[in-house]
């Protein structure tokens, strides 16, 4: 499908006509930051923001979410499934939130299916947005990602000043698009240049990082004494894997206060936290922050290479600004490549 073009005027109309047939979920303000909520119309959606508080992963894989119910009062103890999420389409996703999701995709539909992410990812079409600014620590560049650039994304938007290009990516992006063709013109084929140009300032502004020769150092650094020492910063706190669009560690608990209904439910878990592999026998392969830490980078940077061929980071910079003791990924990656 050829490159359209969206005035800005429209955009708010082009949202409303959206909430109309789906589910929207966009980013809003709210106490001064910016997260992604459903919303009802345009009104209110935020444009002007380098990237969320939160991810949007939330909407594929949520913090915590019900499986299933049941009854040990009925004689065939039937559960009963939770039902699925409606049609949704999640809007102003930027590029490196995008390629976190390809991510999930490798963990959630790949040997093991899961069924409830499937769910929630079949059923959303994502527009994404380019990048016009970036965060003082974003560095997406350094895992292939572009500020221009969307894999992933059914529709990509890039704001040129007094329009958007709009480039439908997708057959879930080309039957979204035909339902507002009203707003949309053909773009005139000065959309390409336009956006490079705008997005620019978003690639020469990122940290200067590179991932180049730290898996192959990695393979070898499994007792080394910079897990020891980087750990001794840390709190153990799990901000840096509850703001991360790529951590997907969960513990399935259940419930039925003390009566025959119940649920069985799955809750955002962290690699940082003691008891996160602490065994039914009381083992614990990781006792100490040094082994937790260790996990942590390791599994980001070459674990998950070795079983997925990509890192488990996209540089989205969030660790890096809300780690309340500056221990970050991008600080690890620059050690890591200084090991003699």
């Amino acid at each position: 499908m050829a490159n359209k073009s969206l005035k800005k005027d429209q955009l708010k109309n082009l949202l409303n006509k959206v909430a109309q047939n789906s589910q929207l979920i966009a980013p809003i303000q709210s106490d001064g930051i910016t997260l992604f909520r459903p919303v009802k119309s345009g009104e209110g959606v935020v444009l002007e923001y380098q990237n969320s508080v939160m991810p949007p992963k939330d909407y594929f894989f949520p913090m915590s979410e019900k499986m299933f119910s049941y009854d040990t009062s009925d004689p065939s103890w039937a559960i009963k499934l939770e039902e699925g999420v409606p049609s949704r389409v999640l809007f102003g996703a930027r590029p490196c939130d995008v390629k976190s999701i390809l991510l999930l995709d490798k963990v959630f539909d790949a040997e093991f299916r899961d069924d409830l992410y499937l769910d929630k990812r079949n059923k959303t079409t994502i527009i994404a947005l380019s990048c016009n600014e970036c965060r003082h620590t974003c560095f997406c560049g350094a895992f292939g990602i572009s500020p221009g650039e969307a894999e992933g994304a059914d529709i990509l938007m890039t704001d040129l000043g007094d329009r958007y290009l709009v480039e439908v990516l997708t057959e879930k992006g080309e039957k979204l698009a035909a339902t507002c063709s009203d707003l949309l013109t053909d773009d005139d084929g000065s959309g390409a240049g336009a956006k490079e140009k705008a997005v620019a300032p978003a690639k020469e502004k990122q940290l200067n990082i590179s991932i180049e020769g730290v898996k192959a150092k990695l393979d070898n650094m499994f007792d080394h004494p910079i897990w020891a020492t980087e750990s001794l910063r840390c709190m153990g706190c799990g901000t840096c894997t509850f703001v991360c669009p790529t951590c997907h560690c969960f513990d399935i608990v259940d419930f039925n206060n003390q009566s025959s209904v119940g649920y069985r439910y799955r809750c955002a878990d962290s690699c940082q936290f003691g008891n996160f592999t602490r065994a039914a026998g009381g083992h614990q392969p990781r006792p100490s922050k040094t082994e937790r830490i260790r996990q942590r980078f390791m599994h980001k940077l070459r674990y998950f290479v070795d079983r997925y061929g990509d890192t488990a980071c996209v540089g989205c910079g969030r660790c890096l600004e809300k780690c309340p003791v500056n221990l970050d990924i991008a600080q690890i990656i620059n050690k890591v490549k200084e090991v003699g």
